[in-house]
């Protein structure tokens, strides 16, 4: 029997993702994948997989996991949540093997929203137009084409060694910084008030968000005579479009790829993490940069995730730590000091 990892207990949203579907926006296929593509590559980077490998994404989720057949190495990163194999606590963004007869559980997250299990070698679910991530409005991908279920076992390549476990500085989710986008392509259907409402007041994740777009509570943007009704056209992950009602819609990973009201701006995509990350009622406030700004932080969270790998650390046993932190040695200096 090939291994697998059994999902005893669910609370929340799971599916499996990857780096994406690409390829397919002009047969209206958004490229879903991960919600927080930094925290997604560091928990494969910690257990040995390229970064944009398949794992399994929780959403506001806790979780008990077993494994069958074997045994494997897994990491968790993302939003910070409680991690415990066979009861005993493990800290997120480092990696551990989870054994058959273990059980890992994870909490739901104390803080964000989107947290990644990655395990090494990933999970073997078949691929669909050149991706195993879900999308879960059109069915594709994912285990059978759906988010996943409690008692679901995920088929996946049993891998664990005796390699010393790794682990990497913990990523902070950024919730309270500002979001940063580049106004356009349609700024233009707005008042000069409603930019201004736009850039200047501050919103809330409202309780419609999940993995197509964010929907933000807040001051109404006023638009301008040109009115909220667009000829439909192309849409991006982080698109910011306003209905007549006012209220802006963030679009996120598996957003429609075409739309028909007006887009006031787009979310960076060095900040797609940041948004994602806020729970309903949490505070988004947006700050305009330009294209140039845009392009050099892309460039620059492309080159952190591809640095992951070389920021790899071996974990400290309990022993060696408190070796290095000489405890003794500093007791005696202390006495010292008291003479």
């Amino acid at each position: 029997m090939s291994a697998r990892l059994h999902l005893t207990r669910l609370t929340g949203a799971a599916s499996i993702q990857d780096g994406g579907r690409r390829g397919y926006l002009r047969f209206g296929l958004s490229a879903s994948g991960p919600m927080d593509p930094l925290a997604h590559a560091a928990a494969n980077v910690l257990v040995g997989n390229a970064p944009d490998a398949a794992a399994l994404e929780l959403g506001l989720a806790g979780a008990g996991l077993r494994i069958e057949g074997g045994a494997a190495r897994l990491a968790l990163a993302g939003a910070p949540s409680g991690l415990r194999l066979d009861g005993e606590p493990v800290a997120a963004h480092r990696s551990f093997i989870l054994r058959e007869g273990s059980e890992l559980t994870v909490e739901r997250p104390r803080e964000g929203v989107f947290a990644t299990l990655a395990v090494s070698g990933g999970f073997t679910v078949r691929s669909v137009m050149g991706s195993r991530a879900l999308h879960q409005r059109a069915a594709l991908g994912g285990l059978d084409g759906r988010a996943l279920r409690e008692g679901d076992r995920l088929p996946l390549t049993a891998f664990a060694t005796g390699e010393a476990e790794t682990c990497l500085d913990a990523i902070a989710l950024e919730r309270e910084a500002p979001i940063r986008i580049v106004l356009g392509p349609q700024d233009d259907h707005f008042s000069q008030a409603g930019l201004a409402t736009f850039l200047g007041r501050a919103f809330t994740v409202s309780n419609r968000a999940d993995r197509m777009g964010y929907q933000l509570d807040g001051p109404e943007i006023a638009h301008g005579p040109a009115g909220f009704n667009i000829v439909s056209d192309a849409t991006v992950t982080g698109s910011v479009q306003v209905p007549g009602s006012g209220r802006p819609i963030v679009l996120l990973a598996d957003r429609q790829t075409t739309g028909g009201y007006p887009k006031i701006a787009t979310v960076i995509s060095a900040d797609l993490r940041r948004i994602a990350q806020r729970r309903p009622g949490e505070t988004v406030q947006f700050e305009a940069v330009d294209l140039a700004t845009a392009t050099r932080l892309a460039r620059e969270q492309a080159a952190r995730i591809a640095a992951l790998s070389a920021r790899l650390r071996p974990v400290e046993s309990e022993a060696e730590r408190l070796m290095a932190a000489n405890l003794a040695g500093a007791a005696v200096d202390a006495l010292r000091a008291e003479d």
